[in-house]
């Protein structure tokens, strides 16, 4: 860990000329599969919440729509099956990676539709449907993204990876501006605006963004399958089937009491309380929903339903591991920075469209300046954060991003006040996804350094799991908070909740204490 904080050595081992390096077919298999990648998340976001709010869905409504994406911060419990089980029929026909890389691409576009069908104006039963479907589309995207990491890893040798997380990060900002600034510009064209709802145009935009998606499935398809470890093919199905059967039981101890506490908080007239204990009284539900599915699985497994070594080597070990190689101490620390690394940015982030909106902007207007514009200033910042992860290495970079997340929120404060001005939407939007691009970059740099080749793929998704987790849930009380609040007020409680982060960084330093200062 000491040398975190040192400049990094020129990472890549090859010396071709980089047209030479395109022509690699892998390249344009993971820009695809980058694509297929990026294009679900702003359904579940910030077009899903700009087709809400015509739809006349309160505020406080659509930002609980975020936890539909609280998937990507929990695939680390089943991402372990992913990389195991076998699928009937589809394994011995794709392989172990692409068999499951179908069914999760499969399970988007139906969880894409499935929104589409469902007008969101037609009801409180149309609204708890959409919000299924939400859930669905994160959870097979979740897994999507499980599989894209372990296929991109063992596609290509090291000296390669390089090249193909370039192509995959480029594919995935591709998707987003797809379903971003594509989706907002064609539920616009065909006739939908803020106070101007017309459902068929979100159905249509929606059902197009799904038709987008069998890029992916014919990448899937036509793409070349890894080769399989030696210890994976050994590996008994029946034993992971047990797994499984594990996996979805305690899901559904998870489901009972998370719903069963809501029903007894509304049983209490606990629902109308102010924005502050709603946070704690949901945080003790969500908590206590998470401790009851443990417990479910635990029990299960010393009941015998499933081999406890091998449930051990699939949940434990990656786990325990962590803490060994860092110690209690240490590893606990780790964890409290990577849980609350993003926090200003992703609260933000959750209503910012809605803001643009309620300011008077246009959907083309945000579409320009923020799925356009800001995609490209985000890539931007990506390759500032890597200039700085290797200049001045990867903690120093990781404080600069904290910082620059945080500080640029002010500026949403200073275009509240100020009103729908043009070059104030890009000038904070500019400010934002650099700010973000940079802190991404060092905090991927980050989290690659803790991760033990051993356990690359699970630690990886309990890294970024964890990464999302609490900004996530906090971001669906972002409507709440606006009410409380105001704009100006809730932009800058998020800034406020991205300064400990930095006393947090300073920490990591110390006990890793370099030269670099």
């Amino acid at each position: 860990m000491a040398s975190l904080d040192t400049p990094a050595a020129d990472p890549t081992a090859i010396r071709e000329p980089w047209w030479r390096l395109l022509r690699d077919a892998r390249v344009l298999v993971m820009l695809a599969l980058g694509f297929a990648a990026g294009l679900p998340l702003l359904l579940i976001f910030s077009s899903l919440s700009l087709w809400l709010g015509e739809a006349g869905v309160e505020r406080r409504a659509v930002t609980f729509f975020s936890w539909a994406a609280l998937a990507y911060s929990f695939k680390f419990i089943w991402a372990p099956l992913v990389d195991r089980l076998p699928l009937p029929g589809l394994t011995a026909w794709l392989g172990r990676r692409r068999s499951w890389l179908l069914l999760a691409q499969l399970g988007v576009i139906g969880a894409i539709l499935g929104m589409a069908s469902t007008d969101p104006a037609a009801g409180p039963t149309a609204l708890l449907r959409m919000a299924a479907w939400a859930v669905l589309l994160g959870f097979a995207s979740a897994t999507q993204d499980i599989v894209i990491d372990a296929y991109r890893i063992e596609l290509a040798p090291p000296e390669r990876q390089g090249l193909l997380s370039a192509a995959y990060v480029a594919g995935y900002r591709l998707g987003m501006v797809v379903t971003g600034a594509g989706v907002l510009f064609l539920a616009a064209a065909w006739g939908s605006a803020k106070g101007a709802y017309v459902y068929e145009a979100w159905a249509a935009a929606y059902a197009a963004a799904a038709a987008a998606m069998l890029l992916g499935v014919l990448t899937t398809l036509l793409a070349p399958e890894p080769s399989v470890p030696a210890e994976a093919r050994a590996a008994p199905a029946g034993g992971h089937v047990r797994l499984l059967a594990v996996f979805l039981l305690a899901v559904a101890a998870f489901i009972a009491t998370f719903w069963g506490l809501g029903a007894g908080y509304a049983w209490l007239g606990w629902t109308a309380v102010r924005a502050l204990p709603a946070l704690l009284l949901e945080a003790l539900r969500l908590g206590t929903a998470l401790a009851a599915a443990f417990a479910v699985g635990a029990l299960l497994v010393r009941a015998g339903l499933a081999n406890r070594a091998a449930a051990r080597e699939t949940w434990v070990e990656p786990v325990r591991s962590f803490f060994v190689r860092h110690g209690v101490r240490d590893a606990v620390l780790l964890l409290a920075l990577i849980g609350t690394y993003r926090i200003a940015d992703i609260v933000l982030g959750v209503i910012s469209n809605v803001f643009y909106q309620d300011l008077g902007f246009a959907k083309p207007d945000i579409a320009a300046a923020v799925k356009t514009f800001g995609v490209g200033v985000s890539i931007a910042g990506g390759f500032v954060g890597g200039v700085l992860a290797t200049r001045l290495g990867v903690l120093r970079a990781l404080a600069w991003g904290a910082g620059l997340a945080a500080l640029t929120n002010l500026g949403f404060v200073a275009l509240a006040l100020a009103g729908p001005v043009r070059w104030g939407l890009y000038a904070v939007v500019a400010a934002d996804n650099l700010a973000a691009g940079i802190a991404s970059a060092a905090f991927v740099a980050f989290l690659s350094s803790l991760t033990q080749v051993r356990f690359t793929a699970v630690q990886y998704a309990i890294f970024s799991s964890l990464m999302t987790l609490l900004p996530k849930a906090l971001g669906g009380y972002a409507g709440t908070l606006v009410d409380a609040l105001g704009y100006p007020g809730f932009f800058v409680l998020t800034t406020l909740l991205g300064l400990p982060v930095l006393g947090l960084v300073a920490q990591v330093r110390r006990r890793w204490g370099t030269a670099a200062g």
